[in-house]
């Protein structure tokens, strides 16, 4: 079943790269400008061929290191962003340059948490990169690390290529590094059905200039099957590995994606929005929810926990503490307060006013 999941890949329309840092720069931290021309002429060839591609590029810091003669990553964030600061230009000229060859333009897209966890942002660089699309023009995406600061940083761009993927629907994610893929015995593992059957393969380990590992390559693949998308870690030093993946051919570690194919609303929700509250439910409310797909209502509510407005997205967890899904609240901390334990034909008497009989509607609702 796997293998005919493979197969169809020579299908898919949509696919988003990822390249992290060891594979776009040499031993010193300096752009390895040969690596980089070779992946964009993969990319040109996938362009060329109709389908859409969106890369999302790791390299300013060890484009930075390069450009100022540092041999050590920085290990202060003031450092760090100075040094991301002067790579950045120089990693989207060296794009630039890679891909004009080939008649082809770049967009230079750079993001950080927050732009994803506000809607309104979130479909604003959706728009932006379906226009660049329509363009014919080579998205490149990274994130802010000149600005970012802790609170608001991914850290890593593996899973910021996740919430590429399933911000556009893409079909695909192909997260390249500088291994072959999942390893298991000194052979890589062709395909795995679930994240949970790899996490038994890994060691938690990262590159010498990159900030992910494996780990958070997993985290990414699983953010992408789950919402009914295909994922792929493959070496970005075999050759033609792209164009051999969506060939169908037996490169790399292929993770099958879930038969459930989540909306985009859905995945934004599940994924993206950061909770401002948490919902604790009773037994018979989350075997509701996670079984039968039902709404949550105010009856089955034993605990609000936070303090939010109307429109948020709040944590749900069941008796046991464990997050069973995330949702947007009809009602607020204080009126969820008064009325959690009660039916829904008492809100009315309860708040003066009854705007829904459900806390979270199943359709606002995404099961973790």
């Amino acid at each position: 079943m796997v293998n005919k999941a493979r197969k169809s890949l020579s299908k898919v329309q949509q696919i988003v790269v990822k390249c992290g840092t060891s594979s776009l720069t040499d031993k010193s931290g300096k752009l390895d400008t040969r690596a980089l021309q070779n992946i964009c002429n993969q990319i040109n060839t996938i362009m060329e061929s109709g389908k859409s591609v969106t890369l999302v590029a790791s390299g300013a810091i060890g484009a930075g290191m390069g450009e100022l003669d540092l041999h050590e990553r920085p290990d202060t964030l003031p450092m760090l962003q100075a040094v991301a600061a002067v790579g950045q230009g120089q990693l989207m000229r060296a794009f630039h340059d890679a891909m004009e060859k080939h008649q082809k333009r770049v967009g230079q897209v750079l993001v950080d948490r927050s732009d994803f966890e506000h809607r309104t942002r979130y479909l604003n660089i959706r728009n932006t990169m379906l226009a660049l699309h329509e363009r014919h023009v080579l998205p490149i995406i990274n994130e802010n690390d000149a600005v970012s600061v802790d609170e608001i940083r991914f850290g890593d761009n593996d899973i910021i290529a996740a919430h590429i993927t399933n911000m556009l629907a893409a079909d695909l994610l192909i997260m390249l590094t500088t291994v072959e893929g999942i390893m298991h015995n000194g052979k890589v593992i062709s395909s795995v059905d679930s994240v949970e059957e790899a996490k038994n393969y890994i060691r938690e380990d990262k590159s010498r200039l990159g900030s992910g590992g494996m780990v958070t390559k997993l985290a990414a693949a699983e953010m992408v099957t789950s919402a009914g998308e295909a994922a792929m870690i493959a070496s970005a030093g075999t050759e033609k590995v792209l164009e051999r993946i969506l060939a169908g051919e037996n490169t790399g570690t292929f993770f099958k994606p879930s038969d459930r194919k989540l909306p985009s609303r859905k995945r934004w929700i599940g994924q993206a929005s950061r909770p401002g509250g948490t919902i604790k439910v009773d037994q018979g409310a989350a075997e509701a929810l996670v079984s039968r797909g039902k709404s949550l209502l105010p009856s089955g509510i034993n605990e609000i926990l936070g303090d939010f407005s109307p429109g948020d997205t709040v944590s749900i967890l069941s008796p046991d503490g464990k997050e069973i899904a995330r949702g947007l609240t009809n009602y607020d901390s204080k009126q969820l307060q008064a009325i959690m334990g009660k039916q829904s034909s008492e809100i009315d008497s309860i708040l003066g006013h009854k705007s829904y009989d459900e806390a979270i509607h199943r359709n606002n609702m995404t099961l973790m």
